[in-house]
């Protein structure tokens, strides 16, 4: 596939944009070529300004659970924008995306909305800290919960490929209260509670990782996680900005059974505009301004654009049936793809509707496992997709996403390209 065009516009975008990308992943760096220019997007195929289609599993990073430019979504978003894009004033978009959240989360007796991920569990920590008095925050590595100062501690997502520890530009001071822990281990995480735990405000965790590639939890991981914290009195936030809505209606914590003191939800429920939230029980979300002292604000948080995408994306999600359809593509597709890989130095990980290729001879559990992972056969095969046209996620570190308008003929031809793909791989 010839990309001249996306060449040529990638050198421009360099002159005025840094590093010509406004996330680092889109750089393509990783993988050994050059940006994809979007111009054009529908169901599950993206077309780039090289007129080259190609069928696309990143998804918006799991954003097009329903496909891009669905009708009912295109419409909502058509008919909030033409009575005004913005007010910072509310309006009765927002109680009902509200409604419509907590009725998929009911731990969520309480939410506000932002406008990313970021934003979200940046200010769902904030709420923790202020509601238990307490500064210590616990993760897990390879973990990333957007790109605020005392999150980049041991993260994944791109982050995973920078040298240190943390980003650059970011004090010390601001991460030494985050303290990151193996993925997937219960006793490291208990012997550190055993000494620390009554200093510890909130333990967050992507209940299924998947920044560091999809990696699944071990069974009494997330239900060690709830108990230490329970018997410490700290906070349990589960970061379903991924998880939520992919997994189940209700995400992860439908899918595993496990109630968080709070949760961040996004992706999803923006129906591709920017929203995320942050919620949990009434009594912690009642430390929020304008009633409590934790300050948290933001002038487009509840746009009414993407509060009526949500809305239209929700109501879809709640048709009998939605998740078990997909759900029987997703494991007809990964056992199908099992089969392929066999014997080829390649690991499956694989929940719902989300999966991940590791070239790697071992199982991966956790981020030390992901690390070990080749990257050069990655970026090889990646290369091969896309001269097939198949858009797969672009970095080992992430996940990849099957939508309700993948189809099962759209599922072959994919996997016949991935067989093509690792031939030499």
């Amino acid at each position: 596939m010839g990309r001249v065009k996306s060449v040529a516009a990638f050198e421009a975008a360099k002159n005025v944009i840094a590093c010509g990308v406004n996330s680092p992943v889109r750089a393509l760096k990783s993988v050994g070529t050059t940006p994809l220019f979007i111009k054009k997007a529908e169901g599950c195929h993206l077309t780039d300004i090289d007129d080259n289609p190609y069928i696309d599993f990143c998804m918006s990073w799991g954003v097009f659970i329903l496909g891009y430019c669905n009708p009912l979504v295109n419409q909502a978003a058509i008919e909030a924008v033409s009575n005004g894009s913005s007010y910072g004033i509310p309006t009765l978009l927002e109680t009902e995306l509200g409604e419509r959240v907590r009725e998929a989360f009911p731990s969520m007796e309480r939410l506000r909305f932002v406008n990313s991920g970021t934003e979200a569990t940046m200010s769902a920590i904030r709420v923790a800290r202020g509601f238990t008095g307490r500064n210590v925050l616990v993760k897990f590595d390879g973990c990333y919960h957007g790109h605020a100062d005392h999150l980049l501690v041991s993260a994944g997502s791109s982050v995973a490929k920078l040298t240190n520890a943390s980003s650059a530009g970011v004090p010390a001071d601001f991460t030494k209260h985050t303290v990151s822990l193996p993925y997937n281990d219960p006793q490291r995480l208990e012997d550190f509670f055993s000494q620390h735990g009554d200093e510890v405000a909130a333990v967050i965790v992507e209940p299924v990782a998947c920044n560091m590639g999809v990696v699944i939890p071990q069974k009494g991981f997330l239900e060690k996680i709830r108990e230490v914290t329970l018997k410490h009195g700290a906070l349990l936030i589960f970061d379903e900005v991924i998880n939520g809505f992919r997994l189940a209606f209700g995400g992860a914590q439908e899918r595993f059974g496990i109630k968080p003191d709070m949760t961040t939800v996004g992706k999803i429920a923006g129906g591709g505009f920017p929203a995320a939230a942050f919620g949990g029980r009434a009594d912690i979300m009642a430390m929020l301004a304008p009633d409590g002292p934790v300050y948290q604000a933001g002038t487009l948080s509840g746009n009414p654009v993407a509060m009526a995408a949500g809305i239209a994306t929700l109501k879809q999600l709640k048709q009998p049936g939605f998740y078990d359809n997909l759900e029987r593509k997703s494991n007809n597709f990964t056992t199908r793809l099992e089969e392929i890989i066999a014997g080829k130095g390649i690991q499956l990980n694989h929940e719902g509707s989300m999966f991940t290729m590791f070239f790697n001879d071992h199982p991966v559990r956790n981020f030390e496992d992901t690390k070990r992972s080749n990257q050069e056969r990655f970026a090889k095969y990646f290369r091969n997709m896309l001269a097939r046209g198949i858009y797969v996620s672009p970095s080992q570190f992430e996940g990849n996403f099957i939508s309700a308008v993948h189809t099962d003929e759209v599922l072959e031809q994919v996997l016949t390209a991935i067989k093509e793909s690792l031939e030499g791989v």
